[in-house]
């Protein structure tokens, strides 16, 4: 099973030897989504980058809470357990790893659950959060290989 995204950057009228060029690109999904890109403002000072557009490490700790929370609904709905509202206010730490590499080193989900009728004790629901944070894709992906293949157009 394949998924995919298109990123898209041109350079426009910017000289790029300068190092002047705005890092701003495009995520393109096979449903139709455009998502605006970017490099953390906090990497890359605007205005070369753009604070409202989604960048990588952002998208990276989305990924995971969403995942995450997918898993969760469908585990709680499978107990019977009716969920109104899930919001998660997820945080990923960029720091040198034991590598001396940047990285991801670290990311908390902080879910809050709403739910509707009966709601699942204490242990229940820190079972149905450990159930989905085991079955994540996303979070069982963290150590994938990266694979390059470069072409020249």
């Amino acid at each position: 099973m394949q998924h995919t995204a298109t990123i898209e950057w041109t350079r426009g009228d910017a000289a790029f030897t300068d190092n002047k060029y705005p890092r701003t690109h495009r995520w393109r999904f096979d449903g139709g989504v455009v998502v605006p890109g970017s490099p953390s403002p906090h990497v890359v000072a605007p205005p070369l980058s753009d604070p409202a557009a989604v960048d990588p490490e952002e998208a990276f700790v989305a990924s995971l809470a969403s995942c995450h929370m997918l898993f969760f609904l469908a585990y709680a709905a499978k107990r019977g357990y009716v969920v109104d509202a899930y919001t998660d206010e997820a945080s990923g730490t960029l720091a040198r790893d034991e590598r001396r590499k940047m990285a991801m080193t670290e990311v908390v989900l902080r879910p809050r659950v709403r739910f509707h009728g009966a709601a699942p004790d204490a242990a229940a629901h820190e079972a149905l959060h450990h159930e989905a944070h085991e079955a994540c894709f996303i979070a069982n992906s963290v150590r994938t290989a990266v694979r390059v293949e470069p072409a020249i157009a």
